[in-house]
């Protein structure tokens, strides 16, 4: 039985078929709804000054550089403050927080509504744009909460579901931002919208999200999450994986128009659909790894996506804007894909630590449960700091060559270490293995990490 008090369900067990079949599933699918909701709006909010730079024509007085600067800022403070919103689920509770969460967004939103005009100072711009950083924590704290939800088995689904649901945010606004800005409705009219929808958010969660007693107080979880070598490890992954995603969504149209000198009506034209194509295909990310691997797919993404990198090089050289484009886009579907098989590699690798060490049956669910739930923030806020490292390193691309090849570069040579990483943490054959790497030999019968 669920026993509940107010919006609090005191007991919890999604491993149990019986339980998930009568009531849990209905339960969790309601709170992954409503979750991913509140995190859409979120990550509209994070990345709405990638919209923002691309229509803040000459009056503005900002050069390429301050805009590369401005939205790096933007994504530093989001992947920054995934860390206290994830120790939040456990503090306040899951739907507790996604309230106060949804709510806060009105504060960069009425403050960027305040202040765009020509004419404002780039520090100001700069500092209001810090602001909107406070929706990147929304991810961490969502995927934490929904984490909890759901058994092992739907993990891949769940979590793919949910933070692609998020990512959506970034091409939907930059679709409204077209329809509207585009329009000659101006930058405010796009923020002004946002601001009640921020309202409902935060209403429809407190009417029908539920926090989870067995999560709260435990904030001992992430401390030996902290502790974990795989969570760094991941951490490093989804670098490679989500860091690329949120980092060309913020530099995508910036590149358009700085390198083939595209308008910003002709570069929002585009630059919606990498986002769109690859938040879209995360859930399918998540759902590969439910069925051969997450380890698998994350290996082989790493060589798709190298390879898209490398025709990116190739067309930035032959200033091929319709080759440019194509890659670009087919680099985003690949970014999605891994974002969705990294996800599922988590409770996996924390569900096989706890069978190496001699737990069974829901006392192994439940330390699995406990340590990736933690450990979620960390690895994403370190994953968002990759979308920080992509716009600096454009910045000093186009500030020392004067287009984004060099960039390029550099992110090939980091997806090459991403696959050799995977390769040798998580499929390499157990018995070649060393110890330090936090690897388990022992737990291969039961859950090798080719399958995480």
């Amino acid at each position: 039985m669920t026993a509940r008090s107010g919006r609090w369900i005191q007991q919890w067990d999604p491993e149990d078929e019986t339980f998930w079949n009568r009531t849990g599933e209905k339960i969790a699918r309601r709170n992954l709804l409503f979750s991913v909701l509140s995190e859409h709006i979120g990550f509209s909010i994070w990345t709405m000054w990638s919209v923002l730079v691309l229509f803040m024509g000459p009056e503005y007085g900002l050069t390429p550089a301050d805009k590369f600067l401005l939205t790096s800022m933007v994504t530093l403070v989001g992947a920054v403050v995934r860390v206290p919103y994830t120790f939040a689920v456990a503090v306040f509770g899951g739907r507790n927080w996604t309230i106060v969460s949804a709510g806060l967004l009105l504060v960069p939103t009425v403050a960027a509504f305040a202040v765009m005009e020509p004419g404002t100072s780039f520090s100001t711009f700069l500092l209001v744009g810090l602001l909107a950083g406070i929706g990147g924590g929304n991810f961490a704290s969502s995927m934490t909460n929904i984490n909890a939800f759901f058994p092992l088995r739907k993990k891949g689904w769940a979590l793919g579901l949910n933070a692609g649901g998020g990512n959506i945010g970034v091409p939907v606004i930059q679709l409204t931002a077209l329809a509207i800005i585009g329009a000659s409705g101006g930058p405010r009219v796009l923020l002004g919208i946002y601001i009640p929808l921020i309202v409902v958010a935060a209403v429809l969660a407190a009417l029908y999200m539920d926090n989870l007693a067995s999560v709260k107080n435990d904030t001992g979880a992430a401390k030996d999450a902290a502790r974990e070598a795989h969570t760094w490890i991941m951490a490093f992954l989804y670098v490679g994986t989500f860091g690329s995603f949120i980092g060309y969504s913020f530099a995508f149209g910036q590149v358009l128009q700085n390198q083939f000198d595209r308008t910003p009506l002709e570069a929002a034209y585009v630059t919606f659909i990498g986002p769109l194509l690859g938040s879209l295909i995360r859930p399918v990310g998540g759902s590969l790894a439910d069925r051969y691997g997450g380890a698998k797919i994350t290996l082989w993404n790493f060589v798709a996506m190298g390879a898209a990198t490398a025709v990116l090089i190739a067309a930035s050289m032959r200033e091929s804007l319709a080759l440019f484009t194509v890659a670009f886009v087919v680099l985003f579907v690949l970014t999605g894909l891994g974002n969705g098989s990294t996800y599922k590699m988590i409770p996996g690798i924390f569900h096989a630590k706890a069978l190496a060490r001699g737990l069974r049956g829901e006392e192994a669910a439940a330390y699995g449960r406990r340590l990736s739930g933690a450990s979620m923030g960390l690895i994403g806020a370190v994953g968002a700091l990759g979308g920080v490292g992509i716009n600096l390193a454009f910045r000093q691309s186009f500030l020392s060559y004067g287009s984004g090849t060099g960039a390029f570069v550099a992110f090939l040579a980091c997806y090459a270490v991403c696959f050799a990483v995977t390769w040798a943490v998580y499929l390499r054959r157990p018995a070649a293995r060393p110890a330090v790497t936090g690897a388990v030999p022992e737990e291969k019968p039961q859950l090798g990490y080719a399958e995480v």
